[in-house]
């Protein structure tokens, strides 16, 4: 009796860490997409697929809350708050992830301690677009009008230290041009007022451009990467311009998701199991391709690792370029 007692302890000492081991129900509520920006702009034109796709794979509803506002602080100090149980979920690009965090003396966060990066989703090339008011028909009149006329023109960008702002600025360092900045708090309201005349060019991602320069209410002088975008495939790349200078200009915004920092790699790995399903799909990779961006996934190692070159990268243009937060 006494050594079936200490068979079915030990056996129960070895199984333990077997039970440990054993993986997370996931998910067991519905899912909260946070979205550091309003409405209408890349990042949320990827979070809607997203949403449609997790409901559907995993029969809960996922929804979306944007929370727009404070260089994307808001929504990040929101997702913090939350548990880390996998059941918030952060969607951002470049900007949240390598920029913001290096707007700031003290930094607000870090994304490399903080975050469990889960996988990128998307990379978009940037457009340089004009009011289609102004006689610029490509980036060469545009950048010799620039150079004669300092000043003079304005440019929109979701806000100071997003990823549109800090490609201008980039774009301006290397023409060697000034044009003034005119920060918005978004994408969308950015293009609204530019389509509206209030301000001359932005230089931004493709999605919330495309429907526009098809319908010619913005003009597209070039494409900010080393190709052609398929959807619109007439436009040069700003390296086609013949400006020596911009000879290899590429500046293009990525998209990831990550959790909070101290979810269970079981619900990491569901998660990212999940956003490599769906991010190739063959019907995923179409419906961004003709947004003009492009599926892309990776692991979290590989997201870990451009997240903290991008640091790097943005860190050095933003003490160059002076630019300061909201």
């Amino acid at each position: 009796m006494i050594k079936r007692k200490l068979y079915l302890l030990l056996s129960l000492f070895f199984l333990l860490p077997i039970l440990a081991r054993s993986e997370i129900p996931y998910p067991q509520k519905s899912i909260k997409l946070i979205v550091p920006f309003p409405p209408g702009g890349s990042t949320d034109i990827f979070s809607r697929v997203l949403s449609e796709k997790l409901t559907e794979i995993w029969k809960l509803p996922v929804f979306i809350e944007n929370k727009s506002g404070g260089n994307g602080l808001i929504a990040v100090d929101n997702f913090l708050k939350a548990p880390a149980d996998g059941h918030t979920i952060l969607i951002g690009h470049v900007g949240t992830f390598s920029v913001v965090p290096n707007l700031y003396e003290k930094k607000p966060y870090n994304p490399l301690i903080d975050f469990i990066p889960i996988s990128t989703i998307a990379i978009v090339p940037n457009i340089l677009v004009v009011n289609p008011n102004l006689p610029f028909k490509n980036v060469s009149e545009l950048v010799q009008y620039a150079r004669q006329n300092p000043g003079k023109l304005t440019y929109s960008s979701g806000g100071n230290g997003g990823a549109s702002n800090l490609a201008m600025e980039y774009f301006k360092e290397v023409a060697k041009v000034d044009i003034n900045h005119i920060p918005y708090k978004g994408a969308m309201p950015s293009i609204i007022d530019l389509i509206g005349g209030q301000v001359s060019m932005t230089l931004t991602g493709a999605p919330p451009l495309i429907q526009h320069i098809e319908t010619g209410r913005l003009r597209a002088l070039g494409i900010a990467s080393d190709k052609r975008i398929d959807a619109i495939s007439s436009i040069p790349t700003i390296s086609e311009s013949g400006i020596l200078e911009l000879k290899g200009f590429e500046v293009t915004q990525w998209y990831g998701v990550a959790v909070k920092s101290g979810t269970p790699k079981d619900i990491i790995k569901k998660i990212a199991e999940a956003i490599k399903l769906i991010f190739n799909l063959t019907a995923v990779q179409s419906k961004l391709k003709a947004e003009g961006a492009i599926a892309q996934t990776n692991s979290p190692e590989e997201f870990f690792a451009l997240i903290n070159s991008e640091l790097i990268r943005w860190s050095s243009v933003i003490k160059n370029s002076k630019i300061q937060n909201d």
